[in-house]
């Protein structure tokens, strides 16, 4: 993927057992935990390309966050805040070789950002 491609999409879930059934049936995502993030089911569309994950809900996430690529974070990061955006969650990793920071622009939308490796996929 590229910078500026929506990657991943994450659903915010009280049930993750009713949430994966009603998903699997309504749009027939395929919803499997992956080894290394057990309790964090993440599903893939039918295309193969859209995918995303359900995500125990919480205070501060109660909506459906779309995640997107960028080439670096802390670029990223720094030329949100100057034009007026906030940082939500500094950079974090997802494994060795991915990241992600979740931030606001000045209306308050939510948008989570992923970078990884050259190479690593990020759905």
């Amino acid at each position: 993927m590229a910078h500026g491609d929506i990657t991943h999409i994450d659903i915010p879930v009280a049930d993750m057992a009713a949430a994966t059934a009603f998903y699997e049936r309504l749009f027939g995502w395929q919803i499997r935990e992956a080894p290394g993030f057990e309790g964090y089911p993440m599903w893939q569309a039918p295309n193969q390309i859209s995918g995303g994950g359900l995500a125990p809900r919480s205070e501060g996430f109660t909506q459906p966050r779309s995640y997107v690529e960028v080439d670096s974070i802390d670029e990223t990061v720094a030329s949100a805040t100057d034009a007026g955006g906030a940082v939500l969650m500094s950079k974090q990793p997802i494994d060795d070789t991915s990241w992600w920071a979740v931030i606001s622009d000045p209306d308050g939308n939510v948008i989570g950002l992923y970078e990884g490796s050259p190479g690593t996929d990020g759905s």
